[in-house]
């Protein structure tokens, strides 16, 4: 199976072109080569397949095999792979995910791309469509944030989801917080039916904020683009931050807006190709 391995900002996927691969057991593939020590190394993996509703198709699997509707750094990456290498050539692209088709436009630079803009449509602020279980959660100290409490305490967290489901949680010194207890326990609380992508986030002003995050499948990461989208929602939200915000990921930045005019959240971040191999089993 050939493979390239890219990143957005840090958070890493393996990509098999699926217009010339077929992978018949993604799932296990998926928990195969994400492994750092025995694999590729990833967060997970994404195949690249032909589709009939827009130019390309995303496919994306957790490093633990599971399959998320959408991976905000993934897809930046899938359009590069797809534009430079002429599987589409539109610009705008459009890419089809579990989110439905996004559009996609490209910044080009000596017929390579090295930065997306992705439009990740209209948030779902509605319990029930996240999912979250209502009757599990209480409301807390602002509006949009419900109470939830995680062993021996309480967390103030904002629900979104863009595609998939987050959960924003403020605090005040993010490197403080022990990811590596909390996230597993966040991921899996008996509120989300599916489970839930957890970021903690620090503001430092109305446009500007530090986020780390636990992703549902993956555990810990260098970045999390859909989830730096909920935040960007989540902060005009509880009042605490603008429609345009810059957040600062473990890997790097990415620029968020939510936009009044079409309500929909744009995220614009660089994707950056690693190296090419080939897996064997």
């Amino acid at each position: 199976m050939r493979f390239t391995k890219m990143h957005g900002i840090g958070n890493d996927y393996v990509y098999v072109n699926g217009f010339a691969e077929t992978v018949a057991d993604p799932v296990g593939v998926a928990k195969r080569v994400s492994d750092r020590h025995f694999g590729v190394g990833s967060d997970g993996l994404i195949l690249i397949l032909p589709s009939h509703r827009a130019d390309v198709r995303m496919r994306m699997f957790n490093a633990d095999g599971s399959e998320s509707e959408m991976c905000g750094n993934g897809v930046r990456c899938l359009a590069k792979y797809a534009f430079d290498r002429g599987l589409a050539k539109n610009n705008p692209m459009r890419v089809e995910t579990g989110r439905g088709v996004l559009t996609l436009a490209l910044d080009v630079v000596e017929g390579k791309v090295r930065q997306v803009t992705v439009d990740m449509g209209e948030p779902i602020l509605a319990l029930p469509e996240i999912p979250v279980d209502a009757s599990q959660v209480q409301k807390g100290s602002r509006p949009n944030e419900y109470r939830l409490p995680v062993g021996d305490q309480i967390l103030e967290a904002t629900f979104v989801s863009v595609g998939n489901p987050h959960a924003t949680i403020y605090d005040r010194d993010v490197r403080a917080v022990p990811l590596e207890r909390l996230g597993p326990m966040v991921e899996n609380h008996k509120s989300f039916p599916r489970r839930i992508n957890a970021h903690w986030v620090q503001v430092h002003s109305p446009g500007e904020v530090t986020m780390r995050t636990w992703e549902r499948g993956s555990g810990i990461t260098m970045a999390c683009g859909t989830g730096s989208c909920a935040v960007c929602v989540s902060g005009v939200l509880t009042g605490r931050t603008a429609r345009r915000l810059l957040a600062h990921l473990p890997g790097g930045d990415l620029r968020l807006e939510w936009r009044e005019s079409d309500n929909h959240v744009y995220m614009t971040g660089p994707a950056t190709e690693v190296f090419s191999g080939e897996w064997e089993e």
